[in-house]
């Protein structure tokens, strides 16, 4: 059985589309990053940079005891290898999958992550926030440039197989219009976008947890503040005594 410690956000959405897309059977386990979960001495323990999603397989094929892994991108590429599915083993191929996941995890996640981030921002509060603004939203701009390039000579992101590349990139892409972009900017993108969106378990994956997160706009001011100090303002973790 697969333990997947998550919260719906594209990281942890990333991996629940596999697991669908495999038919794998696994449990998740909430980890309330609003709450503050992710810091708690036992998550830490399974992932030291504190941050979900984890997983725990408690039936490794090897018949030892549960593995644990922490990046999704890590976790997606052990899923997938034990499913012997969505992650081809030749060579060449196998690494036409990585490169995107890396990219992936270099590139598309954390810049998108900013752009969110700073277009969220309250500036009457931190003050005039145009230049980070300007200067994530293009980025985004130019990694759905990426991709739609890539996807005109291609129909999956490592060629004519769908792979767990395409299953990384996917749940970073639903929030375009947030993110400051025009889809019909990118049509090879958003024929690739459309294509995944009707796959039965790429819309199960991307739906699981739905039940479990809040609108944080919704909450009063003092916990907005709360939940913005505590993900945003993250100095270095001490050494225990």
């Amino acid at each position: 059985m697969i333990d997947l410690h998550y919260w719906p956000t594209p990281n942890g959405k990333k991996v629940t589309i596999l697991l669908e897309e495999c038919g794998m059977p696994y449990r998740i386990v909430p980890v309330n990053i609003q709450q503050g979960d992710q810091f708690k001495k036992e998550f830490l323990e399974m992932n030291p940079n504190h941050r979900m999603p984890v997983m725990v397989d408690t039936e490794p094929k090897d018949g030892g005891k549960p593995i644990v892994i922490f990046e999704s991108g890590a976790i997606m590429m052990y899923i997938a290898e034990k499913a012997g599915k969505f992650y081809p083993q030749d060579v060449r191929s196998r690494y036409e999958v990585n490169e995107w996941l890396i990219w992936q995890m270099a590139n598309q996640g954390p810049k998108s992550g900013e752009c969110g981030h700073f277009r969220r921002v309250d500036q009457k509060q931190h003050g005039d926030q145009t230049y980070a603004i300007t200067r994530f939203t293009d980025e985004v701009n130019r990694l759905y440039g990426v991709l739609n390039n890539r996807l005109h000579k291609h129909r999956y992101l490592a060629g004519d197989q769908y792979t767990i590349a395409d299953m990384i990139c996917y749940p970073w892409t639903v929030n375009w219009k947030f993110q400051g972009q025009d889809i019909e900017e990118f049509p090879y993108f958003k024929r690739w976008f459309e294509e995944l969106g009707a796959r039965p378990a790429v819309q199960k994956g991307m739906a699981v947890g739905s039940d479990l997160s809040v609108d944080v706009t919704k909450l009063p001011p003092e916990e907005q503040a709360r939940i913005r100090k505590m993900m945003y303002n993250q100095r270095a973790i001490p050494v225990p005594a």
